[in-house]
């Protein structure tokens, strides 16, 4: 069962949510979503001796929103600071697309804290295609019909014949404009390949539209010689609904190559 709390922090309140025994793995949601994301890969991941921690996004649940001009060094706090509270040092830091940029500017920010990072369905510098970026965009937009939106979910994130009805709901458009201005006033570069530091892995969808499977050769270009990856089959960038077991396969056999 998953136990929750709230931090009072400078910043705000911040909503955690932690079930399990053993070394800890922190998720972290996608653009604009919540931990609920992950509400299929955690028990599986604590079934196999992890303890899970799912800090709540801000704006989302009972976790204040981020405030103007904060940063990905100020989300990465947030994270700091649920793994402080819960004293599961170093952790394994796990980001779902976007939750790879706070992830990695944990890894440069704190490297004490973190054992290793995952990084899933990231995106590595790829341009993306216009016509997928319009349907990102619609994605968000709650007003479009519900079967206007699943088209665009399917053309954006879901591998062929997955059911994107799994999306439809848990997307948080105010708290996307905010984490995308926190990614946008972060100007330094240094934590882009502070991963480097600790073992990677980056696991990727073999279908997805937005951050096709690179190279492993690729992958050590960007990222340092420590990466390895694991390739996700019948999965687009959604990945974790459409692959839960795939997922919590690929971070059980990482955690445990780390022991």
């Amino acid at each position: 069962m998953t136990e929750h709390r709230v931090l009072d922090l400078p910043a705000g309140a911040l909503e955690i949510g932690a079930e399990g025994r053993g070394p800890a793995i922190v998720l972290l949601p996608s653009l604009g979503r919540g931990a609920e994301d992950f509400d299929e890969v955690a028990p599986l991941l604590v079934a196999a001796g992890l303890r899970v921690l799912r800090p709540e996004p801000r704006g989302i649940g009972r976790s204040a929103p981020l405030r103007p001009g904060a940063t990905l060094h100020d989300m990465a706090a947030d994270v700091a600071a649920a793994i402080e509270a819960e004293g599961a040092a170093p952790a394994i830091v796990a980001g779902h697309a976007a939750g790879n940029w706070v992830a990695r500017v944990l890894a440069h920010d704190r490297p004490e804290l973190v054992r290793a990072v995952a990084m899933l369905a990231a995106v590595t510098g790829t341009e993306v295609d216009p016509d997928i970026r319009r349907s990102i965009t619609a994605s968000f937009d709650l007003a479009l019909p519900d079967e206007e939106r699943l088209g665009h979910l399917r053309r954006a994130y879901f591998a062929e014949g997955n059911d994107a009805r799994a999306w439809l709901p848990g997307w948080h458009p105010a708290v996307s404009v905010a984490q995308r201005a926190a990614s946008a006033a972060t100007t330094d570069k240094a934590w882009l390949r502070a991963a480097e530091r600790h073992p990677l892995l980056y696991v990727a969808a073999a279908e997805d539209a937005i951050a096709p499977p690179p190279s492993e050769e690729a992958l050590r270009e960007a990222l340092g010689p420590r990466v390895t990856r694991a390739v996700v089959a019948r999965a687009g960038h959604a990945l974790v609904p459409e692959q839960p077991r795939a997922v919590a396969e690929a971070l059980v056999a990482f955690a445990r190559s780390l022991a």
